[in-house]
């Protein structure tokens, strides 16, 4: 049986529940309950939090796999059908070799070809869609047991560290249990694994101990597992809980570093592959020209690979390296449990919502009127000063580009200016691309780049300087002051835009707000994931003692690990976006030399042949297949899309985040026009 204390649905509409109880009976017959499969599916039922019986939600599955198997094979047997009627097959075209004895004999197999590739067709196209149907629903639990298992790995780290600050704080092992199920906001799905122990101990009397061990048996990530198994050995023996999480602390640290090396090096392997990948395309474009030469080739195979292969390729890779690159988890935001109303309305505060003050309209007429007052104050804020917010917010340039891009668009096809026919592509391939993609891809990408990367470089302005003002802060609380205090201390003796934050964090405690609710207001101005756990640890720290300098350490030596690996990280990263970079470099150079000094050559080899009359009989008519303006125009667009997926996989591989990508896709693509520019 599946977790029932799971927040999450399975995936399927409880109307389906029909479905699986009409083929319970298929069920009972194909799989065995007690066999392996089954019960590989139900535990990763299990590790995926999905409510449902393994017997039901294989039911299912097999019910939406003979349905989706149904309704392609009727589609196969049209197909199969339609391949005759059109012409596009004849009976005389299949044939086996089977020798016959007789004439009679071979026309009733020829009339049998048709009927029996319609079926077969049928079966096929059937046979792939119950593969396809039952396929993904099973696959369904797989998946998403891999992903809480990636995400519990990443953040185990941190949570064992938050799990020692509370010890240090003086909390025993239940209370302990119990803050780290409350840590969702922060600790993700390594929460959720300590809601379930804590939610078996509560609600169905379950002994903590037996709940730690049901948890390490259920959950999908090996060192979770361990990790509990351990607790519990701690928990069972009486030992010294603190020591033991100081301990793993420290473990774990090493373990996230062990990690990340692996991944890097799992990089450093694709980005060998993306060279062979992506020089695939042009050594298929190259052989298809010299067909073309020869006039053996056809168009559709150098249009399929420009406008199919490549992108194919590009989007492949992208995925594959989205499967080994460890993105940052959770949005950064806390939410307490008892926030204030402040702290909330800033929470939701945005575009449309006015923050603090839409908790009390409705009350009085006079908060109407503020919130009017309000909505008129940043309408005239943002109309002043829209780079700000734009900061804050680059997507919402595309609310501005994108009309802008299409508005312009329109007035050049109106004015005459952009060709709206392949032909006058043709005829004018640099012009013409630069007007229907190169002109919209800058003005879109160019204000999405500065503000994006404005935003990035705000951001680690705050996290550069954050494990050495930790430091800083547990050396103040070392010596007998306060948290509050230290945070003054800090921000008078240090530079920078944290020791800023601190400053106004300090003044906010001294007009009267708590020190939780400025931590707090100061981590969701930034919304770092990473800033977060750090600002969580300290709140909950605080909360028992203002002498909190072995949290301070800790806090600071996980912010160090995490620098360490940024470092490791980018260092080695560099590398690889300098070989995707250099590759797609070497790819536009090779497309530019066989434009500028063989096509072009050979295409006035072919006019001065032609021109002359001098073309010699009975050989091959080598040159006479090219057309350099088609070929130009493939060319180029076929670098301008390599660019673009350059440009993305290279920001991707970099910081985990498509949008970093744009400032290569906008370096790349410039080079690219300028090439072409002069060679087309």
């Amino acid at each position: 049986m599946s977790n029932l204390d799971s927040n999450t649905s399975g995936g399927l509409d409880r109307s389906t529940d029909t479905l699986g109880d009409a083929f319970y009976p298929l069920f009972q017959l194909l799989f065995d309950t007690d066999g392996e499969f089954v019960a590989d599916v139900e535990e990763k039922l299990q590790q995926a939090r999905m409510p449902d019986t393994v017997e039901l939600y294989l039911s299912r599955a097999l019910a939406v796999g003979v349905l989706v198997g149904l309704v392609l094979w009727l589609v196969g047997m049209v197909v199969g059908y339609g391949v005759f009627a059109l012409g596009l097959v004849s009976s005389d075209s299949l044939s086996l070799g089977i020798p016959v004895g007789s004439e009679a004999t071979a026309d009733t197999l020829r009339s049998l070809a048709m009927p029996a590739a319609v079926v077969v067709s049928g079966v096929v196209f059937g046979s792939l869609g119950f593969a396809g149907g039952f396929g993904t629903l099973v696959a369904i639990p797989y998946s998403t047991a891999s992903a809480r298992k990636r995400e519990i790995n990443m953040l185990l780290s941190d949570a064992v560290s938050f799990m020692y600050a509370l010890s240090v704080g003086g909390l025993n092992q239940l209370e302990i249990l119990e803050a780290m199920a409350r840590a969702e906001d922060t600790y993700g799905e390594v929460s959720r694994e300590f809601q379930s122990i804590v939610q078996e101990t509560e609600y169905f009397g379950t002994d903590y101990r037996n709940a730690i061990r049901h948890q390490a048996i259920l959950t999908p990530s090996d060192e979770l597992s361990q990790f509990l198994t351990d607790m519990l050995s701690i928990v069972n023996s009486g030992g010294d809980m603190q020591g033991f999480l100081d301990d793993k602390k420290d473990k774990h640290l090493r373990t996230a570093k062990q990690q990340q090396e692996q991944t890097l090096e799992t990089m450093e392997l694709f980005g060998e592959m993306y060279m062979t990948l992506s020089l695939f395309p042009l050594l298929l474009i190259i052989i298809l020209v010299i067909m073309s030469m020869l006039g053996e080739a056809q168009s559709s195979l150098l249009y399929a690979t420009v406008y199919g292969l490549i992108p194919l390729t590009g989007v492949g890779f992208l995925v594959l390296v989205s499967t080994v690159k460890q993105d940052e988890i959770g949005d950064g935001f806390l939410s307490p449990e008892d926030e204030s109303d402040r702290l909330q309305g800033q929470q939701r505060e945005g575009l449309i919502h006015m923050g603090l003050v839409e908790s009390y309209v409705g009350e009085f007429s006079l908060f109407s009127r503020i919130k009017s007052r309000e909505g008129t104050f940043k309408t005239k804020e943002l109309l002043r000063r829209p780079h700000l917010f734009f900061k804050q917010h680059p997507l919402f340039t595309l609310a501005l580009t994108v009309p802008a891009a299409l508005a312009l668009l329109a007035v050049s096809v109106v004015g005459g200016a952009a060709p709206t026919t392949w032909d006058g592509m043709i005829a004018s391939p640099v012009w013409g691309t630069f007007i229907w993609f190169y002109v919209p891809v800058y003005l879109v990408a160019v204000p999405l780049t500065v503000f994006h990367e404005w935003n990035v470089h705000s951001r680690a302005a705050i996290t550069g300087k954050l494990s050495d003002n930790l430091r800083k802060l547990s050396s103040a609380n070392d010596t007998g002051q306060t948290l509050l205090e230290s945070v003054k201390t800090v921000s008078d003796t240090s530079s920078g835009k944290l020791a800023d934050e601190f400053e106004v964090m300090y003044a906010k405690v001294h007009y009267g707000m708590s020190l939780k609710e400025a931590l707090v207001e100061f981590n969701n101005k930034y919304h770092i994931p990473r800033l977060a756990r750090t600002v969580k640890l300290i709140t909950k720290a605080q909360e028992a003692s203002s002498q909190i300098t072995e949290v301070l350490t800790t806090a600071a030596q996980a912010s160090e690990n995490q620098d360490d690996i940024e470092r490791e990280r980018i260092s080695r990263t560099r590398m690889q976006v300098a070989i995707i970079l250099m590759t797609y470099v070497t790819l536009l150079a090779v497309m530019a030399i066989l434009k500028t000094q063989f096509l072009d050559v050979m295409a006035g080899l072919s006019s001065q042949a032609s021109s002359s009359g001098g073309a010699t009989t009975g050989g091959p008519s080598f040159g006479g297949g090219i057309d350099p303006d088609l070929l130009s125009l493939l060319f180029f667009h076929g670098v301008t899309i390599q660019a673009m997926l350059s440009g993305f996989i290279s920001g991707y591989i970099r910081n985990a985040d498509l949008l970093s990508g744009v400032k290569f896709v906008v370096i790349l693509q410039t080079l690219s026009l300028a090439v072409w520019m002069v060679v087309g």
